[in-house]
């Protein structure tokens, strides 16, 4: 015969993730704005737009859309053009953080 399934059994002393401090939420939504500017930046100069003869579907201009995410998000981690710093910054001093 088949025993009920058992539930998960939690405990008070399991350690739990720590939350992500306000500098990390920070630096987290710093970054994510450089890397949707860059992707903007990079829409601006055509990348991933095709003009011959194997152009046409919907969902090509998608998926060229993903791939310039994915190299601003790219470009950004490996350090990015400092826009980061400087919003970074500018949300510090908004909410006159001294950390």
């Amino acid at each position: 015969m088949l025993s009920p399934p058992s539930l998960p059994i939690t405990r008070a002393d399991a350690p739990q993730p720590t939350p992500p401090t306000r500098a990390q939420t920070r630096a987290a939504a710093a970054q994510a704005l450089e890397a949707s500017f860059l992707a903007e930046m990079l829409k601006a100069t055509g990348l991933g737009e095709q003009e011959n003869s194997f152009t046409g579907s919907a969902g090509e201009s998608q998926f060229a859309s993903f791939h310039r995410e994915a190299i601003a998000a790219e470009i950004v981690r490996k350090g990015g053009i400092g826009l980061a710093t400087v919003i970074e910054a500018a949300m510090k001093e908004a909410r006159h953080d001294i950390a």
